[in-house]
């Protein structure tokens, strides 16, 4: 092999090292981590959307079963399901601020429903006696605590990935590669989308008429 073709492949070799030592120390290494960190901590909040929206169809089925249950708020629980399920929940959801809000303003209005139903049925006996509701009120309550759990930690992902995206100089890798700011849960107005509403436990459900 001749000198000048080592001295050529030798160039190449340092190139390479140097534009590998350029991107690391410009935070393209932390970006493809931190992407996969968000990646990885959103499919487990998907999942466990996913476990409570599995959970309604038997919560909803235990629920008829109770003479005059009031059926306003058993339809706004079927509603809100429907529509959460509604919207495709993919990985690309993360990276369109549009999309993750409406995902997310339909989360919401399904939890909200669903604190609402929980607070009804306590007007009924025969449900707070029923097992198989007790199990699956626990069972909700349980999903709803791991559901607050991932969310945290993909609110945790995103803001070291979204700081990594906006500080100096790693801002120039993240716009080199069209690293974008990740859209993040927001707590606007789901205090009072979780807010019950008040009910008057003083007086029983009436019976149904006879005939």
């Amino acid at each position: 092999m001749s000198i000048p073709t080592i001295l050529k492949r030798c160039g190449a070799w340092l190139s390479i090292a140097g534009l590998a030592l350029l991107l690391g120390g410009c935070g393209y290494n932390d970006f493809q981590r931190l992407d996969e960190q968000t990646k990885s901590a959103w499919a487990e909040v998907l999942n466990q959307y996913q476990r409570r929206s599995d959970l309604i169809p038997n919560i909803v089925a235990t629920v008829k079963g109770e003479a005059n249950f009031e059926q306003t708020t058993l339809t706004q629980v079927i509603e809100a399901r429907a529509r959460a399920t509604s919207i495709q929940a993919t990985p690309a959801l993360i990276n369109d601020p549009a999309a993750f809000a409406k995902f997310q303003a339909a989360q919401n209005q399904l939890t909200g429903a669903l604190s609402r139903l929980m607070v009804v049925s306590e007007q009924y006996p025969n449900l707070k006696a029923n097992q198989a509701f007790q199990d699956l009120r626990v069972e909700l309550e349980g999903t709803e605590n791991r559901i607050t759990v991932a969310r945290n930690r993909y609110i945790k992902a995103v803001q070291d990935y979204n700081v990594l995206a906006r500080s100096f100089p790693t801002n120039l890798t993240a716009m080199m590669f069209s690293y974008t700011v990740k859209p993040g849960f927001t707590v606007d107005n789901e205090d009072a989308i979780k807010t019950p509403p008040k009910v008057d436990f003083g007086q029983p459900a009436a019976p149904a008429a006879s005939h």
